[in-house]
């Protein structure tokens, strides 16, 4: 059917219209409707978001796509956790939200996104007769990966302060300025789009602005509408069920939010394109752990708190085992490849966290994440160098988003 696309479009369009209605008949209904409700308003938003920032590429510089590009694609959660954040400012008890939702999206993106991707490549591999021991990404993604490394860094100071102050806002944002700055120095090639978002960019001119433009002020209406019920369903839904409200904030949101970014990750690891899968879930985990991260504090202060967004015992926890998570990632990768076994280590650690809930036993994991991190640290010490070096030094790179240009059909790929 040719105009399948249209159609997609369209029942992205209309599976917001709900949540439109309940908001403009202020009907509150049943918690657990409300998270259906509201949720798929998420990420339907979320996916009209991902096909309209690929197809913008056609229109755009490319240092303003590669901000840009970096920001949209995960709108949605920032809308969920800077609500949290700036409600904290007059409801300090919301506060843990706010951290609950960053960490819990922190660690999904890593400790489940990246193994899937390495075992969709693999299922790849097993279907075209090449057989796939390792996920290897171009040395190009040093860029992102010396950010996360110092980004990964700073952040172990959180923890021990026990809260995020404002400064710290100032300093991730600052770092990930550098971070665009960096990448709009470098070379980038034409896209090459696939989907809905090919059909889009293959529109003339003046309907791919119009129609675009369409579909940017209408999921970002729906996102900054449906943020504050769709984050109240959560905590009302828990306590409907008599579930922890945190555990829900800190998965079901991330869950909705990302849901369209693991999907164009998981379609483009099936498709044999092991760098730029990777590479999404990558340049994501960079924009979240320090745009993200830095605009909590900032949000909390604009929300009328004081300049430190302090964590409680459970936050300190969760931030523990966030930043050893982070570090570890960014130690595998640092060799520019991944391992099937630590890709299954990654798996396993991620998932064992949920039936062993004691603090002790969380400690526990973070610090073994933390040894592991500084063994493959020193195994790979010849490699820090190098991503010092990217920092700064120019070369070819990749676009640093879900929607980096395709390899040529029928070219060889080193997996």
């Amino acid at each position: 059917m040719s105009e399948w696309w249209r159609w997609k479009i369209g029942l992205a369009v209309v599976l917001a219209l709900p949540a439109v209605c309940l908001r403009a008949f202020g009907y509150h209904p049943p918690a657990l409707m409300s998270v259906v409700l509201y949720g798929g308003a998420v990420v339907a938003s979320s996916f009209l978001m991902c096909w309209a920032a690929e197809a913008v590429q056609k229109d755009i510089s490319a240092s303003l796509a590669t901000a840009i590009l970096a920001l949209i694609s995960i709108l949605p959660e920032y809308a969920v956790d800077l609500y949290f954040a700036f409600s904290s400012g007059h409801h300090p008890e919301l506060a843990r939200y706010a951290a609950a939702n960053m960490t819990g999206s922190n660690r999904l993106l890593l400790g489940l996104g990246w193994p899937l991707v390495l075992l969709l490549l693999i299922v790849w591999g097993r279907r075209n007769d090449r057989p796939v021991t390792a996920l290897a990404i171009k040395p190009s993604r040093r860029v992102e990966l010396a950010f996360l490394g110092l980004a990964s860094l700073y952040s172990i100071s959180f923890p021990l302060r026990r809260g995020i102050h404002w400064t710290d806002g100032v300093v991730l944002i600052g770092l990930y300025a550098l971070y665009v700055w960096r990448l709009a120095k470098e070379d980038r090639s034409e896209p090459v789009l696939i989907g809905v978002a090919a059909k889009l960019g293959a529109l003339s001119w003046s309907r791919r602005r119009l129609t675009l433009t369409f579909i940017f002020v209408w999921a970002a209406f729906i996102v900054v509408l449906v943020a504050k019920p769709f984050a109240n369903s959560l905590l009302d839904g828990g306590r409907a069920l008599g579930l922890d409200e945190f555990l829900l904030v800190q998965w079901v949101a991330p869950l909705a939010t990302e849901a369209p970014e693991f999907l164009v990750a998981g379609l483009l690891a099936l498709r044999g394109e092991a760098d730029t899968a990777l590479g999404t879930l990558l340049s994501s985990k960079v924009n979240q752990w320090t745009l993200l991260v830095g605009g909590l504090p900032l949000a909390h202060l604009l929300g009328g708190g004081h300049g430190l967004l302090t964590f409680d015992a459970r936050q300190v926890e969760e931030f523990w085992l966030t930043a050893a998570q982070t570090l570890m990632g960014f130690a595998m990768l640092s060799k520019l490849r991944m391992e099937r076994w630590e890709g299954a280590a990654l798996l396993v650690l991620f998932l064992v966290q949920f039936p062993f809930t004691a603090p002790a036993t969380r400690m526990i994991l973070a610090g073994f994440y933390f040894i592991l991190a500084a063994g493959l640290l020193w195994v790979h010490r010849v490699e820090l160098p190098k991503l010092v070096r990217s920092m700064w030094r120019s070369g070819p790179i990749a676009l640093p988003s879900a929607f980096a240009p395709a390899a040529p059909a029928g070219k060889a790929k080193k997996v």
